[in-house]
C-alpha cells in the first residue's frame, strides 16, 4: 500500500503552477479509450481543489498530463505499462536511444513479429519500454492485449514509418512525471492510500455494451463483472473516506444501477476500435462523481 504524506492542498491552476514553461505532455503511447479528446468535457467535473492526485487505472494518462499535479500517485496492474512510465520518468535519453535502434527502418510485418515474440523478462528496464512502446504504435489500433498466458497478440498494423516518440514530448513528460509515484498494482490495492481531500479518478476497462465490444484483456484475467463489482465498492470506501472520486465506464445498467446513489452524467466520446465502421462514432460514456 501507498502511504502519502500529508501536504497543503493544490487547487488546480496550482497542480500547473511551475511546470507550464515550455512544452505541456500529451500521451507517449496510443491507449484505447484515452481520454484525450474528452478532456474538455472532464475538466469541467474535475474538483477545483484537492490533496494528492490519484489515478489506478493509467493508461494513457492524458488526465494526468492535462492536470500536471505536483503530487501524484498513478498505478496500474499492467507491469509492461508502467515499466514504459518508469522509463520516461528516470531515463527518457536511454528510452530514445532504445527507440532510435528502429529508425529509418520500414516497419514490416517480419519486424513486428519478431519484436513481439520477444521474452520481456529476458530484457532489460529500456530494452523491456522500448519494446512496448514500439509495439504499441505499431500494433492494429494501438491497442493493448494479451492472451492467457500474458502475452501481448495484438496483430500488425500496417504502418510503414510510424513516429514512436517526439523527443520534445518525452523530456516533457519525464519532467512532469519526476515528483510522480509508479506502482504496478492492482485496483484494489491503489484503492487503499487515498486520504480525505484527495482526488482519485477512476477509468477502469469498460464493462462491455456487447458480448462483442468488449475490450478489456489488458492483463492476464481480463477485467470482469465482479471486478466491476469490487470497484463500485471501492467507489464507496474512498467516498466514505472523505475522498473526491471520479469515474468513467459505459453506461451499462448494470453501472447505473451500482452506482445510483451518486452524480451519474452522461459525455459524448468518439471511439473506433471497433473493426466495423458501424460500430464507430458518437458514443455515450458514463461519468460519475461524490461530490
Amino acid at each position: 500500500m501507498v502511504l502519502v504524506a500529508r501536504q497543503p492542498v493544490q487547487t488546480r491552476l496550482q497542480a500547473s503552477a511551475g511546470r507550464s514553461a515550455g512544452l505541456v505532455p500529451t500521451p507517449f503511447l496510443k491507449w484505447a479509450g484515452g481520454k484525450g479528446q474528452l478532456l474538455d468535457q472532464l475538466t469541467r467535473h474535475i474538483p477545483s481543489e484537492f490533496g494528492t492526485y490519484f489515478e489506478p487505472f493509467v493508461g494513457g494518462g492524458a488526465v494526468f498530463f492535462h492536470l500536471r499535479p505536483q503530487r501524484a500517485v498513478l498505478s496500474d496492474s499492467n507491469p509492461d505499462l508502467i515499466q514504459a512510465y518508469e522509463a520516461v520518468r528516470d531515463d527518457p535519453e536511454g528510452l530514445m536511444s532504445a527507440l532510435d535502434t528502429f529508425r529509418g527502418r520500414i516497419i514490416t510485418e517480419e519486424l513486428y513479429y519478431s519484436v513481439r515474440r520477444q521474452n520481456p523478462r529476458n530484457l532489460s528496464a529500456l530494452a523491456r519500454a522500448a519494446r512496448t512502446i514500439f509495439l504499441n504504435k505499431t500494433c492494429f489500433n494501438g491497442l493493448y492485449r494479451v492472451n492467457s498466458n500474458g502475452e501481448f497478440n495484438v496483430p500488425f498494423g500496417s504502418y510503414k514509418s510510424p513516429t514512436l516518440y517526439v523527443r520534445e514530448n518525452i523530456l516533457a513528460a519525464s519532467l512532469v512525471l519526476k515528483n510522480t509515484e509508479l506502482h504496478v498494482e492492482d485496483f484494489r490495492e491503489s484503492c487503499k492510500a487515498p486520504r480525505k481531500g484527495d482526488f482519485v479518478y477512476l477509468d477502469p476497462p469498460y464493462d462491455p455494451l456487447s458480448k462483442t465490444s468488449s475490450f478489456t484483456d489488458y492483463t492476464r484475467g481480463g477485467f470482469k463483472e465482479q471486478d466491476q463489482r469490487d470497484l463500485s465498492e471501492m467507489f464507496r470506501e474512498l467516498d466514505r473516506k472523505g475522498c473526491k472520486v471520479m469515474l468513467s465506464n459505459s453506461p451499462t445498467p448494470m453501472l447505473r444501477e451500482l452506482y445510483r446513489d451518486f452524480k451519474c452524467m452522461n459525455l459524448k466520446a468518439k471511439r473506433a476500435i471497433n473493426c466495423k465502421g458501424i460500430g464507430r462514432g458518437a458514443v455515450d460514456e458514463l461519468l460519475v462523481v461524490n461530490y
